[in-house]
C-alpha cells in the first residue's frame, strides 16, 4: 500500500523566519552571556574576617585548634552536641555515659550503608566529619581585614601592619599553612576614607609580590566594602589595572568582591536596585557579594539590641539581592553571628555552678549560630562570615546537617534527571533543561568541596567519578551523546 505524506502549506517565508529567528538568537547569546547560570567552582562555606594586626601565617592553623578544643571541651561526643543543636532523632539518644560509648562503638564498627538504618546516623556522621574538618582544613577561607576588624589608627601603623602582614601571607605561602581561600579588606572609597584604602592595597600588594616574586596566593581577592555606587568599583579596576602592570601581572590578574551593607545598594534614589550595574562597573573582575549584616540593620535604623542575623529587613535584603544577582555566576555569603560561644569564666580550678554556667552560654551561641547558617542554607546562601574560630564547629555543624539530611532526596532527583537526559540522548531529542541538571548537580559539589560527602556518595546518582569531576552538566550531556552516536 503506498502513502504518501501530504504536503504541508506554509505562510511564512524561510528568509522572513531566519531574519527574525538571528535577531532573536543574538538577543539569546546576549541573555546566556549576563546570566550563565551558578558557577560550578568551589565556593568556600564561609570567610573568616581577622584584624590585619593579629594576622600570622599560622593564624589558620592555630584557630583549627582552638576550634577543636572549644567542640571536645562542650561536646565531647556526638551525643552532646546533638542534644545542645537538637538534631533528629536527638531524643531517642542515651543520657549514660556508658552508653553514650556503647552506642559510638556499635556505630564505629558498622558499614556506612549499615549506619545509615541507624536513628543515630546523622547525628554521628555530622559530628565526626565536623572532627575531621578541624583537623584538616578547619578554615576554608579568610580575610586580613584593615576595615571594622582594625578601626581606625594612625597612618603610620596602618602602612606598617600592612607591609607586616603581607610578609606573613608570603611566609604561609612558602609553609602552606594559609586557607585555599585568601584575601584582604580595605577601607571602603568613601570620600573620607578611599586614600586610605587605596595606600593599604598598595603597600599590602606590592610587598607581597616583592617577597613572593611576583606570585599571589591561590583565590586571592580584594574585598571592597560599604560600596554604594558603581564609580566605586570602576575605580578599584582602574587601580587594579595599574597594579597589574606595574608589578608584572597579566591583565585581569586581581580579582574582588562587593559588600551589601547599605540600604542604597538594594534600592537607589530612583527606586531600582542598582547591584547588577555595580557587578558590570567591576568589568568581570568581581566575583562575590558578601552580605553586611550588622551595617545593613544600622543603615535601616535598627537598633543595636535587634541587629541580628534573624532580623526580617535582612530577609527583603537576601532576596533583593537574589533577585538582581541570581543566574550570574557571583557567589553570595550571608553575614555572620556576633554572639561567641565563650563561657564567661576563665581559668583551671572553676566550681562546678561555673562550669555549667559556661556549657549553657556556650550552647547558647551555638544554638543560634547553628539557626543562623541553616537558616542561610534554607534561603540559598551557601557561604556566611564567622568572626572567632569557637564558631567554626557550628558553621560545619549546620552545613553537614544540611547537606547529609538533604541527600537521599538529592541523590533521587539528580538520578531521576540523569535518566531522563540519557533517554533524550538516546532517542535523538534535545535536551533543553541543563541548567536545571547543573543546578542538581552543584548540591553534590558544593557537598563535596566542604567534606560533607565523598565522591564515592555522588556515584549513587548514576553519574560516574569522571563526570563528577567535570563539574558541569552540560558536558556530561555532550560526552554522554558522543559515547550513544559513536
Amino acid at each position: 500500500m503506498n502513502t504518501q505524506i501530504p504536503t504541508m502549506k506554509l505562510s511564512l517565508q524561510d528568509s522572513d523566519k531566519a531574519a527574525l529567528l538571528d535577531q532573536l538568537g543574538e538577543a539569546n547569546i546576549k541573555f546566556q552571556h549576563t546570566y550563565p547560570g551558578d558557577r560550578p567552582d568551589r565556593q568556600p562555606v564561609h570567610t573568616v574576617y581577622g584584624g590585619a594586626n593579629l594576622f600570622k601565617a599560622d593564624t589558620c592553623v592555630r584557630m583549627g585548634e582552638i576550634a577543636l578544643n572549644n567542640l571536645l571541651t562542650y561536646a565531647p561526643n556526638f551525643v552532646e552536641l546533638a542534644r545542645a543543636l537538637q538534631f533528629k532523632n536527638h531524643e531517642y539518644l542515651p543520657h549514660l555515659e556508658a552508653d553514650v560509648a556503647a552506642l559510638t562503638a556499635k556505630l564505629d564498627a558498622m558499614s556506612p550503608e549499615d549506619r545509615k538504618q541507624e536513628p543515630a546516623w546523622l547525628a554521628y556522621s555530622v559530628y565526626n566529619k565536623i572532627v575531621a574538618k578541624l583537623k584538616r582544613e578547619a578554615v576554608e577561607d579568610f580575610r586580613v581585614d584593615f576595615e571594622d576588624g582594625f578601626g581606625n589608627r594612625p597612618d603610620a601603623e596602618e602602612d606598617e601592619t600592612a607591609v607586616r602582614a603581607a610578609k606573613e601571607v608570603a611566609k604561609g605561602m612558602q609553609q602552606g599553612t594559609l586557607s585555599p581561600f585568601i584575601g584582604i579588606r580595605i577601607k571602603p572609597f568613601t570620600e573620607d576614607l578611599k586614600q586610605r584604602g587605596v595606600r593599604t592595597l598598595d603597600i599590602f600588594l606590592t610587598t607581597l609580590l616583592t617577597e613572593t616574586g611576583g606570585k599571589l596566593p591561590d583565590n586571592f581577592v580584594v574585598m571592597l566594602p560599604k560600596v554604594t555606587i558603581p564609580e566605586q568599583m570602576t575605580t578599584m579596576v582602574r587601580l587594579f589595572e595599574l597594579l597589574e602592570k606595574a608589578n608584572g601581572l597579566a591583565p585581569g590578574t586581581l580579582k574582588m568582591e562587593t559588600m551589601v551593607e547599605a540600604t542604597q545598594i538594594i534600592m537607589d534614589e530612583e527606586g531600582r536596585n542598582p547591584l547588577m550595574r555595580i557587578i558590570r562597573a567591576s568589568e568581570g573582575r568581581c566575583i562575590a557579594a558578601h552580605f553586611g549584616t550588622y551595617d545593613y540593620t544600622a543603615s535601616c535604623g535598627i537598633t543595636a539590641k535587634y541587629q541580628t542575623m534573624g532580623h526580617p529587613v535582612n530577609d527583603f535584603a537576601h532576596h533583593m539581592t537574589k533577585v538582581a544577582l541570581g543566574g550570574t555566576g557571583i557567589f553570595l555569603s550571608d553575614g555572620a553571628t556576633n554572639v561567641m560561644p565563650i563561657g564567661p569564666h576563665r581559668g583551671d580550678n572553676l566550681t562546678f555552678a561555673q562550669l555549667r554556667e559556661n556549657r549553657e552560654s556556650v550552647h547558647n551561641a551555638w544554638r543560634q549560630a547553628y539557626h543562623h547558617s541553616t537558616h542561610s542554607l534554607i534561603n540559598g546562601f551557601y557561604q556566611g562570615w564567622d568572626l572567632n574560630p569557637a564558631q567554626l564547629p557550628m558553621r560545619y555543624a549546620a552545613t553537614y546537617n544540611f547537606f547529609l539530611s538533604s541527600y537521599e532526596d538529592a541523590v533521587f532527583r539528580l538520578k531521576t534527571f540523569v535518566e531522563r537526559a540519557a533517554i533524550s540522548t538516546l532517542t535523538g531529542d534535545i535536551f533543553d533543561d541543563a541548567a536545571t541538571g547543573q543546578g542538581l548537580l552543584n548540591f553534590f559539589l558544593k557537598a563535596l568541596n566542604c567534606g560533607a560527602i565523598s565522591e564515592e556518595e555522588i556515584l549513587a546518582t548514576g553519574l560516574t567519578l569522571e563526570e563528577v569531576q567535570t563539574r558541569s552538566f552540560y558536558r556530561i550531556l555532550q560526552g554522554r551523546r558522543a559515547k550513544a552516536t559513536a
